[in-house]
């Protein structure tokens, strides 16, 4: 294996597709330069992968893939949206897909920038392979990652939307650390009421123990936790 790029290797395109087909991540390579881009591909495929490679940022906005898994191989300067524009709309819209700039043209301004913004990395042409490869494996598994805690929240949003108002008002109080007595007071109703909700939460929120009902608190979306806290309050 060569040790730097970009030095075209056998060409083996592939059609972009048009949207997830499977669950296999896609390592989305975005470069104006066709030698770079069929260089990149060659060794995202040798390396197991699959690459899909498209010229300009308005080419791959069209193709509707940025909510595949993977990551995304972006160069910073080409014509029309460079890569930081694109990682700048992608954050916009809450799209966190991990992002490793590969360039000629960069600087410590721009450097800076793009990993305020969230890059994984920020590196420039010509880079050894090993280099990329690893920056690549830690994107997509940062992506497996948050995918995977993405499952989780969604299956805890569903289940909280089960309980009832009162039910959500005693789970932000055990989530608060308050004893059945504490909770009896602070919502104006008997212990033998809250046990009841108390119950109720465990069940549908599927925890086994408190310690997990916590857990799973804690996974929500921070609005869903205020407005537990602000009809308590109420």
């Amino acid at each position: 294996m060569r040790n730097d790029l970009p030095i075209p290797r056998r060409s083996a395109p592939l059609s972009p597709p048009r949207r997830c087909e499977t669950e296999q991540p896609l390592v989305i390579i975005v470069d104006d330069d066709a030698s770079v881009r069929e260089a990149l591909s060659e060794l995202i495929l040798s390396a197991g992968f699959r690459p899909v490679s498209f010229a300009s940022t308005r080419e791959l906005l069209d193709a509707e893939i940025l909510d595949c898994p993977g990551c995304l191989i972006l160069d910073v300067r080409m014509p029309g949206a460079s890569g930081l524009d694109l990682q700048r709309q992608l954050a916009q819209n809450g799209n966190l897909k991990p992002i490793i700039f590969l360039t000629g043209h960069g600087d410590i301004p721009m450097t800076v920038q793009a990993m305020k913004a969230g890059a994984v990395d920020f590196l420039t042409k010509p880079v050894r392979d090993q280099t990329l490869l690893d920056a690549v494996i830690a994107s997509i598994a940062m992506d497996a990652a948050r995918r995977a805690e993405a499952v989780v929240v969604k299956r805890n949003v569903e289940r909280l939307e089960t309980l009832t108002p009162r039910e959500r008002e005693v789970l932000h109080e055990v989530a608060r650390g308050r004893l059945n007595k504490q909770i009896a007071f602070n919502l104006g109703i008997s212990e033998v009421t809250v046990k009841l909700h108390r119950g109720n939460v465990m069940r549908k929120m599927e925890a086994a123990s408190i310690g997990e009902l916590i857990r799973a608190w804690e996974t929500l979306p921070v609005p869903m936790r205020e407005a537990g806290a602000t009809r308590t309050l109420a």
